[in-house]
């Protein structure tokens, strides 16, 4: 007699094994304890043998009649239904072993111990958030362009065009790391160049952005000479990295140095916004010093005092390329490092180091292409971007530090 649903589930445990038969090998099986389970007693080659189809009530009734039919099934191919079950089960396992999402926390396991956390950070908030729900689960071997496509034109689709540049990069260094160990035959993001709308370009400026040169440049700045206060504001400018004109106009009054804020009002700046500059230590300790000069004045860096009566001494700023001419007598060249190329070096440099773009464009004041929005993002991401100044200038000091080491020896 056919087993019922209704049979099924309200059968209760007696204290033995109990085995209740639906027919053509298959029965249900009760532990002691009350536990359900699906087995399915066949012969094979001459040989009685047992396959545990699985729990109920995960496996139902139904469900349970299904796989005794597709066992019979592999019996009349002279397959061994025990052996499939467990084939499927090492192809599963091979398959999770071999998922994207399994190559790619490989991948950033065996790399990231010269990564900053940062870094590290941004690679798999990509990935976790943007990548892995769309293709984390597959196998890598088996993923095709037009599936990860697919997921880079999702991020590129919320107008994030650079990050999905990013994550397109970084799935290309997953896909040949599995090439390399023997998981993929083809890196599938490297036909996808071309496919995602193209990163805005933008004229450059000549900026020094290896490690070893910025150390370098930072030594060579700090061993400026001439008025105290140029000294300051070349040492100030690869910290800060605002522009030259903003550098050079900068008033004590928008200065909190206990909040260790810099606030440049929306008339100085060139896209008309109220624009915050986080100060780090570093850039504390030269403003401390440059206050003790310079502090009663109007500007930090006070132009030479010009034969107007009714002008204060001090109320005039120097000019911006005062400070260009500064960085010349250096020994840079404009095809080495214009006064520009401070931002250019930052936003390099911050960008290869995985920090959010946002932030950068943010603590670069860029233009906000939404109007309404530009009157209120000058405090946008503001702890985030406290953060990375000061990163920021940390990094600098190590490379000045190891410029300076180098030197010496």
């Amino acid at each position: 007699m056919k087993l019922t649903d209704t049979f099924v589930k309200r059968k209760q445990p007696n204290g033995k094994v109990q085995k209740h038969s639906d027919g053509g090998g298959l029965f249900l099986y009760i532990t002691p304890e009350g536990k359900k389970s699906w087995r399915l007693a066949y012969r094979y080659l001459g040989k009685q043998k047992l396959l545990v189809i699985g729990p109920y009530p995960a496996i139902s009734l139904k469900e349970a009649r299904e796989r005794r039919e597709e066992a019979k099934k592999l019996l009349v191919d002279n397959i061994d239904p025990s052996a499939a079950k467990q084939e499927a089960k090492r192809e599963a396992t091979n398959a999770a072993r071999n998922s994207f999402e399994a190559v790619a926390r490989e991948w950033v396991e065996k790399y990231s111990g010269d990564w900053s956390e940062s870094y590290k950070g941004h690679i798999m908030h990509r990935l976790e958030d943007m990548v892995f729900p769309a293709i984390g689960k597959r196998p890598i071997k088996s993923i095709t362009a037009p599936e990860l496509l697919a997921a880079l034109r999702k991020i590129e689709g919320r107008g994030a065009v650079c990050v999905a540049h990013l994550a397109m990069r970084e799935c290309g260094r997953i896909f040949r790391y599995a090439i390399a160990t023997g998981r993929a035959e083809r890196d599938v993001a490297h036909d996808l160049r071309g496919a995602i709308t193209p990163m805005r370009t933008v004229k450059h400026f000549a900026a020094v952005t290896e490690a070893r040169a910025i150390g370098k440049l930072l030594l060579a700045l700090d061993s400026t000479t001439g008025m105290f206060q140029m000294q300051c504001a070349l040492k100030l400018a690869p910290l800060v990295f605002v522009r030259a004109k903003e550098l050079a106009s900068a008033e004590w009054a928008h200065f909190d140095l206990e909040a260790a804020e810099w606030r440049i009002p929306a008339e100085v700046m060139k896209m008309r916004q109220t624009h915050i500059v986080p100060l780090s230590r570093q850039s504390l300790e030269i403003l401390r010093e440059l206050h003790a000069v310079t502090g009663q004045y109007r500007f930090l860096f006070p132009g030479r005092p010009k034969i107007e009566k009714d002008k204060p001494k001090g109320d005039t700023p120097i000019r911006s390329i005062s400070l260009v001419f500064a960085l010349r007598r250096l020994g840079y060249s404009k095809d080495e490092m214009t006064f520009h190329g401070f931002r250019s070096m930052a936003s390099t440099v911050l960008n290869e180091k995985g920090y959010n773009r946002d932030w950068i464009e943010r603590q670069l004041a860029h233009a906000e292409r939404n109007g309404v929005r530009a009157s209120y993002n000058h405090a946008e991401y503001l702890p985030e971007r406290r953060k990375m100044m000061q990163d920021w200038a940390d990094f600098l000091s190590e490379l000045k530090e190891k410029a300076r080491q180098e030197q010496a020896a």
